[in-house]
């Protein structure tokens, strides 16, 4: 496959963003290897928190939740997506499977870094990468918390906002990525956090798994992840470990999607589920500080 990789000049003085990139290797499912970029702040023998962004964003997302999350005791690793962030792009959207990148992101965060005693909390794609790789390993993690995200079988009807989505994704000649996470935030961001979310994708050749992305939620029992995401599904709903919601209250997208985590997950019994107020999609956007004492807390008490 062709891989593109965004200039590192791109991601020089970014608001908010102090942090030492760190690469890891994979196979590319294709006879090839990717660099594949993660944060990974605070000590390294503290407990691990793992924090995975989704659809368009990356690890910048996180850039107000990291700090205080290293003050608390945590060593915070926040992997960027293959086709986001400080991660190789590989140019064709067919070279983008949701198998692939659960196949990527275990080889980096099992693999190349193995993560143990995980506190994870995944948003949008961040859930649906992320769950996938709780069921295949559920021993390596101590608790788990999503917000704004799910991990989709195919067998419920999507809303017409996300057909709609998909569809934009797809065929719009333009794909303003800074512009779209503005729109999925309650506040407005300023134009250099809105530069920063572009910063990943110089042109139209970056944005292939950015545009993919929506594409590769599962809307039938018929896609190619149904049945993998289902088989994920059955070791959750034996998962007695710590689960937390804290979906936002103003995204139409994901709103009430905690409910099937709340009903079948047993380990959701008994845990301080929240909803993140003044949050859209982006809740780390709107609320980053919010969200971190949020995790904070549960990891405490969890414990």
């Amino acid at each position: 496959m062709q891989v593109l990789r965004t200039p590192d000049d791109r991601f020089v003085g970014l608001p908010g963003f102090p942090f030492d990139p760190h690469y890891a290797e994979v196979d590319d499912g294709d006879g090839g290897r990717l660099r594949v970029h993660y944060v990974d702040e605070g000590e390294r023998d503290a407990p691990p928190v793992l924090l995975m962004h989704g659809e368009p964003t990356w690890s910048y997302l996180y850039r107000t939740m990291i700090p205080p999350l290293v003050s608390a005791g945590f060593r915070v690793v926040a992997p960027d997506l293959v086709g986001f962030g400080r991660s190789d792009k590989p140019a064709e959207q067919s070279d983008y499977t949701y198998a692939r990148h659960v196949a990527w992101m275990r080889q980096v965060l099992f693999g190349h870094l193995d993560l143990t005693n995980i506190t994870f909390f995944g948003q949008d794609w961040g859930a649906l990468v992320g769950l996938r790789l709780v069921a295949e390993a559920p021993d390596r993690y101590a608790r788990v918390a999503i917000g704004n995200g799910g991990m989709p079988v195919g067998d419920r009807r999507p809303t017409d906002a996300f057909l709609a989505w998909q569809k934009f994704a797809r065929e719009s000649p333009g794909f303003a990525i800074g512009r779209i996470v503005n729109g999925g935030c309650v506040s407005s961001l300023e134009p250099e956090v809105i530069a920063a979310y572009d910063a990943p994708f110089p042109d139209e050749r970056y944005t292939a798994g950015a545009r993919v992305f929506p594409s590769l939620v599962p809307t039938s029992t018929d896609d190619p992840a149904s049945a993998d995401n289902a088989a994920a599904w059955e070791v959750l709903r034996r998962f007695d470990k710590p689960f937390l919601c804290a979906f936002s209250d103003s995204d139409a997208i994901t709103k009430g999607g905690e409910r099937i985590f709340l009903s079948q997950v047993p380990g959701c019994a008994g845990q301080p589920h929240t909803t993140v107020t003044g949050a859209g999609h982006f809740l780390q956007e709107d609320q980053g500080p919010q969200l971190a004492q949020i995790i904070i807390d549960f990891a405490r008490i969890a414990s």
